[in-house]
């Protein structure tokens, strides 16, 4: 079979659903791959390129959609595109069913069958590598903060210069879905400093770990939704999340929102009040434009000044990343190739069993499919109940009961008899050799266990203890023998002794060395 790529027609949509790296991949699942003069040069992507890979480049969009028993597109078809999509072909690509009735039954004419890219059920993890959604969101997260930088008139990191001291840019992010985590790690590696909402509790963890500080809002309610999305608040809740975040807007520079609720219009959460107690040369990027905003003041696809705050509305931030968008959308593609090809033999195999392709799947040659039906997810494993402890009778001596007085007596008994014994019959020399392996003992592990673990690893914490224990018992020989009534050392255990101590130096100094080098790559 056949996969065509067609030129984007949609205005501002720079890219293409393919790319040369992937149409080689193609090729060798047993495809032909057929790519539009031109369709991939605002993407970086010639056609000599493609010619390169295997593809073959052909003149005109109807000649391309005619001939193409596979047709991947990146923007929600046209009512021209659909009419050249040949009778009974296949099409994949962002179709978003829902809110595009009218297409849908466009499509069903055709006697087509349609795999929306936007359906795919995310909740299942085989599905991941096929998720578009979470591709492109991360790079237009990253692109929403590049392009605050862009209009906001200071750096983000804060330095020390000699004109004086800079402070770091202060960055709130309303949403820590995956363009939101995307914006807060990407601010926060520029060295601002970063905070985050979510209405969904358990992303807090996920915000910290980025670098960023969580803050929540002063009422409880859990906004987590189906496919991994929020879900509409109480009004109690949108009031608090109001106030947190008119608060915020005073004292912050940049405000980045993310908030999208499937099927539904952006929610209001920067109003016009809150943009106006803003701090002039502030900036809002509003990644929800598209879907009307979730500023009150914005304009879609335009970047605007209000009460001395910069207002970007752009819905294209993935076209202006265009390469590295076509780049990810290309290998989420050629996965779902993978999985309807699983022969290798380029034909296509639309298999209606399997939970992921039936959820892509919303027409199947002609017939409506969508939407798909609720997965089945495994039932949850009963609860095991815990074994209830047995209490034992004091006195017996069972196990968990804690030691009794008398055996720990009799067991600090039986040290000190040892120690007597030894103090009795062993030689001179012996217990002060003993006395030193003792207290080296006992310093290493002081040295050791007084230090933050952080600072070394497991292993250096062994070799630094050794280390400590041959230092302690070189420092005894070097020391003048009248001082722990000791015979005086032949020359060369003297001499032996400092080299010692100089080896074992050098490999605790370097030991925390490297352990500090490697602390600091995790640094910002």
């Amino acid at each position: 079979m056949r996969i065509g790529i067609p030129a984007e027609i949609i205005a501002g949509e720079k890219r293409v659903a393919t790319v040369p790296e992937v149409v080689e991949k193609l090729i060798k699942l047993g495809f032909q791959v057929a790519v539009e003069s031109g369709a991939g040069d605002q993407a970086n992507c010639d056609d000599d390129s493609y010619r390169a890979a295997g593809a073959e480049i052909i003149e005109g969009a109807a000649k391309l959609w005619a001939e193409s028993d596979i047709v991947f597109k990146v923007a929600v078809p046209t009512t021209e595109e659909v009419g050249l999509l040949r009778e009974g072909g296949h099409l994949i690509g962002f179709i978003w069913p829902a809110q595009n009735p009218e297409l849908m039954q466009q499509l069903a004419a055709k006697k087509a069958t349609v795999l929306a890219i936007d359906a795919l059920p995310r909740m299942l993890s085989r599905a991941q590598k096929m998720d578009a959604l979470t591709s492109q969101a991360g790079v237009a997260g990253y692109r929403a903060v590049i392009e605050a930088a862009n209009a906001f008139g200071r750096f983000f990191n804060g330095q020390i210069t000699a004109a004086g001291k800079v402070p770091p840019a202060k960055v709130f992010i309303a949403g820590a879905g995956v363009a939101g985590l995307a914006a807060i790690g990407t601010a926060s590696g520029l060295g601002a400093i970063v905070r985050a909402n979510d209405t969904r509790a358990e992303v807090a963890d996920q915000v910290k770990s980025l670098g960023g500080e969580f803050v929540k809002v002063d009422y409880e309610e859990e906004g987590g939704g189906s496919g991994g999305y929020g879900k509409v608040m109480s009004e109690g809740f949108q009031q608090a999340q109001r106030e947190m975040y008119a608060k915020q807007a005073k004292e912050v520079d940049i405000i980045i929102t993310t908030a999208l609720i499937p099927g539904k219009p952006a929610p209001k959460l920067i109003t016009a009040e809150m943009v106006q107690s803003m701090k002039p040369g502030s900036v809002i990027v509003d990644m929800a434009a598209e879907r009307g905003g979730n500023c009150e003041l914005t304009e879609p696809g335009q970047s605007v000044v209000k009460h001395g705050v910069t207002i970007v509305g752009y819905t294209d931030l993935n076209s202006r990343l265009a390469k590295q968008s076509s780049t990810l959308y290309g290998t989420n593609l050629f996965r779902l190739a993978e999985e309807l090809c699983k022969a290798k033999d380029g034909v296509v195999n639309v298999n209606m069993e399997d939970d992921a392709i039936r959820g892509l799947t919303v027409i199947k040659d002609g017939e409506i499919t969508w939407p798909a039906p609720a997965l089945k997810l495994p039932a949850a494993k009963p609860a095991v109940a815990k074994p209830v402890a047995v209490p034992t009778a004091k006195g017996h001596g069972g196990a968990g009961t804690p030691a009794s007085a008398g055996k720990i007596i009799a067991i600090f008994g039986a040290v000190a008899a040892l120690f007597l014994l030894i103090g009795a019959y062993a030689p001179a020399a012996f217990l002060g050799h003993f006395t030193v392996f003792v207290l080296a003992c006992f310093v290493g592990y002081m040295v050791v266990w007084n230090v933050t673990p952080a600072l070394h690893t497991p292993l250096m914490s062994v070799t630094n203890a050794i280390s400590s224990i041959i230092a302690i018992g070189a420092l005894v020989q070097i020391a003048p023998p009248t001082m722990l009534g000791l015979d005086r050392p032949d020359e060369w255990i003297r001499w032996l002794a400092v080299a010692g101590i100089a080896l074992t130096a050098v490999n605790m100094i370097g030991g925390f060395a490297v352990t500090q080098r490697m602390l600091s790559m995790f640094r910002k």
